[in-house]
């Protein structure tokens, strides 16, 4: 009987700490009627919203994925002066509020930043504009794919790679016809949490994109958005397909896992 207490507790701890909010956004969305769910999914500034997030997020998961292959690489396969510091930098999103990241990009590039005189001189528009808000979802999203790769690589070794390498093999195809395949469940299941993490970004993004809606309003924002103009059930209906999402997320991950473990194995 007591074998079964930790997974009552676990069962009962996740349904109060997810299942349970997931409920309430989908009954809340309700609220006003299918039509409105409509209505506000199908309104111009929300379609846009979706649009921005789905942008940003096809840019910032292959920039994160192939800077994550290389960093972890790095890491692992090469001897380098401060390599202990680069992998501790690797978490720093992790550690950093969203925030504070926006906060930062703002002192960096805003008129009084180091390169906000720099870029206005140019005619460059940083902040309140796509470029800005890419930046913030790359720097929160950077650590997944890495962290993902570098224990595989740790755990594989590298006796195959340098079989290749005496027959004649180049380090190009090493890395595709050795090293890629034996981490690709890594890096799937990497992408996977930094497709994630690019979708529901908030923090960050709000400080730097100026929340101009229908320009620079992300899905996320447009919750908020709605939510401050007492528009509940708009903001539960953004919520539902944010989380919808979310869910799809939740299930590639439960089944690329299982994957994962075979390969390493």
């Amino acid at each position: 009987m007591r074998r079964y207490i930790p997974r009552t507790i676990a069962l009962v701890y996740l349904l109060v700490v997810l299942v349970g909010p997931l409920v309430m956004v989908f009954r809340r969305a309700f609220d006003n009627g299918a039509g409105h769910i409509w209505d506000t999914l199908s309104a111009t500034d929300t379609v846009h919203a979706f649009k921005i997030t789905l942008l940003i997020t096809a840019i910032a998961v292959p920039a994160n994925t192939i800077f994550g292959i290389v960093c972890a690489l790095a890491i692992v396969r090469r001897r380098f002066p401060l390599k202990g510091l680069v992998n501790a930098f690797v978490d720093l999103p992790l550690a950093l509020s969203p925030v504070v990241v926006g906060l930062a990009l703002f002192l960096l590039y805003g008129q009084d930043g180091w390169f906000g005189g720099w870029l206005d001189a140019h005619g460059i528009q940083m902040l309140f504009a796509l470029p800005a808000m890419v930046l913030a979802t790359v720097f929160v999203s950077v650590p997944f794919v890495a962290r993902e790769v570098v224990p595989t690589l740790r755990e594989i070794g590298d006796e195959q790679e340098q079989a290749a390498r005496t027959l004649g093999a180049s380090s190009w195809q090493t890395f595709w016809r050795i090293t890629l395949p034996s981490i690709r469940w890594a890096v799937i299941y990497g992408v996977v949490l930094t497709t994630a993490r690019c979708l529901g970004e908030y923090g960050a993004v709000a400080i730097v994109s100026g929340r101009i809606s229908g320009q620079t309003e992300t899905a996320t924002l447009s919750v908020e958005d709605h939510y401050s103009n007492f528009d509940l059930s708009g903001a539960y209906a953004i919520s539902l397909v944010l989380a919808a999402m979310a869910v799809v997320v939740l299930l590639a991950m439960t089944f690329l896992k299982p994957k994962e473990e075979a390969a390493a194995s």
